[in-house]
């Protein structure tokens, strides 16, 4: 009985009370989470006292075997160990094993596809990796050190521990294969007057010890580019006699390279704000366009020092027709075979006039020379030259040319981290070019899909969008050019001239970006934190939505209705934000006398969730209401942007 007792009461007591909600703060207006500040990256987007990052400086000597179409060469690099860790091996970058047989790269991208070889197999051989030591004043002894070869990279162990302060002086002797397309970086082509070379990632390099990640040791797979230490270069390249070189750098032995004529002409050039012939399409081919020692020996080798720098590239042919000019003390210049598009001759005006906007916009540019070269490769960037496809013509020549120029600044200036966040190099290039494409065509109109808001939405629609914080090798290779290049480019467009709505606030802090973290290593939180700081803004917002997810924006108005009293007429404008990604607002109100009247809503109307109610005095009923009806906003579902009294 006392059991049955205990079950009736249990029966007879009220159901217990449910638990309120228990959830996190999922607002996209959330602080973004960022690493942790400190001493080497402040909370601010500066770096730190306590910054540090390595110094690589390499002297090179290479030679180009046109008969074989290969390159041998041995270098000496020395590693200044800036970090306050002990290093006991280093890792080097072998990026011509991408064309190896059986590569990852291989796997990754298909025969035919841009950062494919084209069938081409190949690869590093590396004949011996040494360690330099003087134990003396005079006394040096050199170290074989073992190595292990990962794909692309490769570990050196080295013989003694590499302290904090130390340097490290290694000897690599290498030799490889040339491709002809090698992955749209760096390859050969043949024209009647000879082959032409375009060489990069030509030597091993040391890869990028950092505070963030330690050894970033990221395979080359292709698609995505490079991350790399400054340092200075001193660079001996030997080639036939007949042929020109076009490299990063200074030129250290003119009068053994060129005539007088050729010098007199560069001189020239410098000073000159219109192109100069160096050698002309008449004259190329002809034996008087190379120096009387080049009929004394069957090579030439040309000299070339690079200082501060996080790369050398170089080109050489027998056939190439070669025009500068100069801008404030930098000589533009331009080589291209005769088979070009004959829009080449304007290359030098194109190359000049990106070279000036971005200095005079953003930072000034710190080389002696700027050089765009024809020939195979499609687009490519490297310190001081670029190489642009013979094929290019017109406006498409001048794209090219605006753009891989622009590349000067990201990533060669501002030496973030292209494997990981394409982004913060491909975006912001693409960004600068939008108002370098228009200084020079004022009366042309070059939105198309950069800075175009209602293109990016078509897009946006087609469900194919990806977050651009996704490492490159990772985007779908049809999608690149959206993901990497227009997404962030557009982005950035947006916050200038919608989301802000202030240019000269957004530039100073853009510069402020460029001038904090040249010739230094950003991440992606450097940059976010320096415009906050600059802007003096809290843009977690923006940041998440836009470049770590896709969030959409869809703004809508749900209805109108008017409020009539003895005070008079006031507007109810019931407004949401069903997208993931809020906006401020710009409406539009049309009223019923025929008045019109615009208002802007902050971002923060959206603080307390996606719906909004909006109360304005007005003089008339309302009849219309739109929501950004200058349609600067990628809004994916503008059939709701309206709302008519009906």
């Amino acid at each position: 009985m006392l059991a049955l007792a205990l079950v009736v009461a249990v029966l007879q007591q009220s159901p217990p009370t449910p638990l309120p909600p228990q959830v996190g703060d999922t607002s996209p207006f959330r602080r973004l989470v960022l690493p942790t500040p400190g001493l080497v990256r402040e909370g601010s987007g500066r770096p730190g006292p306590r910054y540090w990052q390595q110094r690589a400086d390499y002297t090179i000597r290479a030679t180009l075997d046109t008969a074989r179409h290969s390159l041998r060469g041995d270098e000496t690099i020395r590693y200044g160990n800036n970090s306050p860790d002990t290093l006991r091996y280093v890792w080097l970058q072998l990026d011509q094993n991408l064309f190896a047989d059986g590569s990852r790269g291989e796997a990754l991208n298909p025969p035919g596809t841009r950062f494919a070889g084209g069938g081409f197999v190949g690869g590093y051989t590396i004949d011996y990796v040494r360690a330099v030591r003087r134990t003396g004043s005079q006394t040096v002894r050199r170290v074989s050190l073992g190595t292990t070869t990962n794909g692309t990279v490769m570990r050196v162990d080295l013989d003694e521990p590499l302290p904090p302060g130390g340097v490290l002086s290694l000897e690599i002797a290498y030799a490889f294969q040339i491709p002809e397309h090698g992955g749209d970086r760096m390859g050969r082509e043949q024209f009647p007057g000879g082959w032409l070379y375009e060489l990069a990632q030509w030597y091993p390099r040391l890869a990028v010890y950092d505070d963030v990640r330690g050894w970033n040791t990221e395979q080359y797979l292709g698609q995505g580019e490079f991350y790399l230490e400054y340092g200075d270069f001193d660079v001996a390249l030997t080639v036939p006699a007949s042929f020109l070189v076009a490299a990063t750098g200074t030129l250290l032995n003119p009068v053994a390279v060129l005539t007088p004529t050729q010098r007199a002409r560069l001189a020239t050039a410098l000073k000159s704000d219109t192109t100069v012939p160096i050698i002309a399409k008449a004259e190329v081919g002809q034996s008087f366009t190379r120096p009387r020692s080049s009929r004394l020996s069957p090579t030439l080798t040309w000299r070339f020092s690079a200082k501060n720098v996080r790369d050398f590239a170089w080109a050489a042919a027998p056939n190439f027709i070669w025009d500068a000019s100069g801008w404030q003390g930098v000589l533009v210049q331009s080589f291209y075979p005769p088979e070009a598009n004959a829009d080449w001759a304007r290359s030098t005006e194109f190359a000049r006039h990106s070279i000036k906007h971005y200095s005079e916009k953003w930072f000034r540019y710190p080389y002696p020379t700027a050089i765009n070269v024809a020939g195979p490769v499609g687009g490519m960037e490297y310190p001081m030259i670029v190489f642009c496809s013979h094929r290019s013509g017109g406006l498409g020549l001048f794209g090219v040319t605006t753009h891989e120029l622009g590349h000067e600044w990201f990533p060669m200036i501002v030496g973030s981290n292209e494997r990981l966040y394409m982004w913060q190099d491909e975006g912001f290039n693409t960004f600068m070019n939008i108002y370098s494409t228009r200084a020079f065509f004022p009366d042309i109109s070059f939105d198309r899909e950069r800075g175009n808001a209602q293109a990016w939405a078509q897009f946006v629609r087609s469900g194919r969008d990806e977050p651009p914080m996704l490492p490159a090798d990772r985007v779908d290779p049809p999608l690149l050019g959206q993901i990497e290049y227009n997404k962030p480019a557009t982005g950035l467009y947006l916050l200038r001239h919608y989301v802000l709505a202030d240019t000269t606030r957004f530039d100073a802090a853009f510069r402020e970006y460029i001038r904090r973290w040249a010739f230094k290593h950003p991440t992606p939180a450097d940059f976010f934190r320096t415009m906050e700081d600059g802007l003096g803004e809290d843009l977690s917002w923006f940041w998440r939505g836009w470049f770590y997810r896709t969030d959409v924006i869809d703004q809508a108005v749900d209805s109108v209705r008017a409020r009539n009293d003895s005070s008079g007429t006031t507007a109810l404008v019931y407004l949401a934000s069903p997208g993931g990604l809020p906006m401020p607002v710009d409406l539009r109100l049309t009223l019923a006398n025929g008045a019109v009247e615009t208002v802007r809503l902050p971002v923060e109307i959206w603080y307390r969730g996606n719906r909004y109610a909006y109360a304005r005095r007005v003089a008339a009923d309302p009849v219309k209401v739109e929501i950004d009806p200058g349609m600067n906003l990628p809004d994916v579902r503008r059939e709701n942007n309206v709302w008519v009294k009906q």
